[in-house]
């Protein structure tokens, strides 16, 4: 018998564990909406170019967006609703989150609007990740130490002063420089990794937020959140 989503949700926060202690941002979940899976599972080519957008973040905040793509309706809501209250911080933001429905994992991104308006501006992406999220939970996560081990070998992939970049064995961990503070990564999945090297898979088109001016760093950075 196949397992409920709510028994899949110990199983896969067990797999966010697994590549690296997670911050304190992290609550626990319980996987709640339904997903349009598929029967064919996804390759590992086809798996790595889903996860390049986002496997080069900070561990605590990938965890996060895993977790929330298994709800792209409620990341839809939450984007259309960040944007319209982009003003708000701090006290104000929490307070107003305490009205919303959505899952914990959703409500974090509303802090994170780079993430969160990448995700709710190519829903097709997000539901295509939350159903491999729940269907393939360790290759997934294979995926993206692939890709980050590409980034690596390419030079592209090293400690800064916004993250850390170690390693355990053989899993490569990013996290935070000041654990109080995130900074999300700007870079393009096409070029992050070296030559990519699935041409039938490519990548989704980089996600630019707005005000972003490129520089000469694959990877760069804007301002952190606390």
């Amino acid at each position: 018998m196949k397992p409920s989503k709510k028994q899949l949700a110990p199983r896969l926060l067990a797999s966010l564990l697994s590549i690296a202690v997670m911050a304190p941002m992290t609550p626990t979940y319980v996987l709640a909406q339904p997903a349009s899976q598929s029967n064919a599972p996804l390759s590992q080519q086809q798996l790595s170019a889903l996860v390049a957008p986002i496997a080069l973040y900070p561990d605590p905040l990938v965890s996060q967006i895993l977790m929330a793509s298994t709800y792209p309706l409620e990341v839809s809501e939450a984007a259309n609703w960040q944007k319209q209250n982009s003003r708000l911080t701090g006290p104000a933001l929490d307070s107003a989150l305490q009205s919303q429905n959505w899952d914990p994992s959703v409500k974090s991104l509303v802090s994170f609007p780079q993430a969160l308006q990448m995700m709710g501006s190519d829903l097709n992406w997000t539901q295509k990740l939350g159903d491999a999220v729940l269907a393939q939970q360790s290759d997934v996560m294979t995926a993206i130490q692939a890709m980050r081990a590409k980034a690596k070998q390419a030079g592209n992939l090293s400690s800064t002063p916004q993250q850390t970049v170690s390693t355990s064995g053989q899993t490569i961990i990013i996290q935070p420089a000041n654990p109080q503070v995130v900074y999300v990564p700007t870079y393009n999945p096409a070029v992050v990794y070296g030559p990519w090297p699935y041409p039938a898979y490519p990548p989704p088109p980089p996600y630019y937020p707005p005000g972003y001016v490129a520089g000469t760093a694959l990877l760069s950075f804007g301002v952190g959140m606390a």
